[in-house]
């Protein structure tokens, strides 16, 4: 791995702690102007952040970089999110308890294959319907945290483990040595979940529930799609020539928008506003966020020490994987696993420092589901659970009620019983 040496002042992370605060406080604060402005906010910090990299330090080909980085994410996010409204799924009978939790466990599975956002936002609508008598937010909290995040670490069919693959972590190394993770994450969630959704359902009227599901039958409308989304995660693995897979990416979501009727369209409540506010405020957090991953490169060996703790991977790749995106991050410390134990190659980590190197890998991927801005599907599910008028917490409000008392445990369990030592 080898890298531009870019060495930004630690005073050019300020435009990008300012845009996560804001993304934080001013829907609180101030939401109908955030409403309005925050296009101008985001794009702001950011045109600051390029002028200093292209004038400043005259590194255009790390902003170039992280442009194409952008286009592949939003082309990859966008398609998905065009194609999966063009699927409705029509579900038969009540949403127990246990029924949700054999469909997010199968969901957890299924991210593994068609990756965390594919498979975010496939099943996001349908598990609105599912339990749209009773839907509340905790229901859309712990389905970003097991399908779009925690539940996606066996395979690096998604950011942040496609980054290793293409580095050479070999495809299989992941399900190989993260499962015992896996288990454990999936199913501390699950357990919480069920005890959560049992309350809840028991408060729900029997009567609204049997008279929402009375009619019900199950039915799939939109089959072609199921082309268009094996175009787009084929698509994926397109390295060359530059911009080919965003091109095919973007052509499975034209032929997809068109090809759907407008009743599906119209029965998912599909426009394109989410995906507009998801490209307007990543274009800032990409933007933004280069002098911090550029410091943390320059500067992560020097306070990590030689060879540090596992322990000590798995919380700063997490801990900064929950708000500066994972994918990234886990780029980051790579980098940085290599410069504190002198690896020279994927090969030399894997046999000598895999423990390191999974920490890296599980604790961006779960944590990623931390915020909203972890990782990209959350943002995505956020904006579709905002769409159909499901009342979600604030930024921070997200993290005191779901974060904090659910995730934070299964966190500390999977440090203890593998990162520990």
């Amino acid at each position: 791995m080898s890298h531009e040496v870019i060495a930004p002042s630690p005073w050019m992370i300020l435009p990008f702690a300012l845009l996560l605060g804001a993304m934080a406080l001013a829907p609180l604060l101030a939401a109908r102007w955030w409403l309005r402005h925050y296009t101008k906010v985001a794009l702001g910090l950011g045109v600051i952040t390029l002028g200093y990299y292209f004038l400043g330090l005259q590194a255009s080909a790390r902003v170039w970089h992280t442009t194409h980085d952008y286009i592949s994410f939003i082309a990859l996010i966008g398609s998905l999110f065009v194609v999966s409204g063009g699927i409705h799924i029509r579900v038969k009978g009540e949403a127990t308890p246990s029924a949700n939790v054999i469909f997010l466990f199968i969901g957890a599975v299924v991210a593994n294959v068609l990756g965390t956002t594919g498979t975010s936002m496939l099943l996001i609508r349908l598990w609105i319907r599912m339990n749209r008598y009773r839907i509340t937010a905790y229901h859309i909290a712990f389905f970003i945290f097991i399908v779009a995040n925690v539940g996606g670490c066996l395979a690096p069919t998604g950011p942040p483990l496609y980054l290793g693959y293409l580095q050479g972590v070999p495809f299989w190394w992941p399900a190989e040595k993260c499962w015992p993770m896996w288990a454990t994450g999936v199913g501390i969630l699950l357990a919480m979940f069920y005890v959560v959704d049992k309350i809840n359902f028991a408060r729900a009227p029997r009567d609204v529930r049997e008279r929402e599901t009375a009619h019900e039958t199950w039915r799939v409308n939109g089959l072609q799609n199921l082309f268009f989304l094996a175009v787009i995660l084929a698509a994926v693995f397109v390295d060359q020539p530059v911009f080919l897979r965003e091109a095919l990416m973007l052509a499975a979501a034209i032929g997809s928008y068109f090809t759907t009727e407008k009743s599906v369209h119209e029965a998912n409540h599909f426009n394109f506003h989410p995906i507009r506010e998801v490209a307007v405020l990543f274009a800032g957090i990409f933007a933004t966020m280069m002098p911090a991953l550029d410091w943390l490169n320059q500067n992560a060996h020097e306070f990590l020490g030689q060879n540090p703790a596992p322990g000590i991977f798995f919380w700063g790749a997490g801990g900064l994987s929950s708000v500066l995106d994972n994918a990234p991050t886990y780029f980051g410390f790579l980098d940085a696993l290599f410069g504190s134990t002198g690896a020279r190659s994927i090969g030399e980590l894997l046999n000598q420092h895999a423990l390191s190197l999974l920490a890296i890998s599980v604790g961006a991927v779960f944590f990623g589901a931390a915020t909203y801005i972890g990782n990209g599907p959350n943002f995505m599910i956020k904006a579709v659970a905002d769409q159909q008028k499901i009342r979600m917490p604030t930024f921070p409000g997200f993290v005191l009620k779901f974060t904090l008392p659910f995730l934070l445990p299964m966190l500390l369990a999977t440090w203890l019983i593998f990162f520990r030592g």
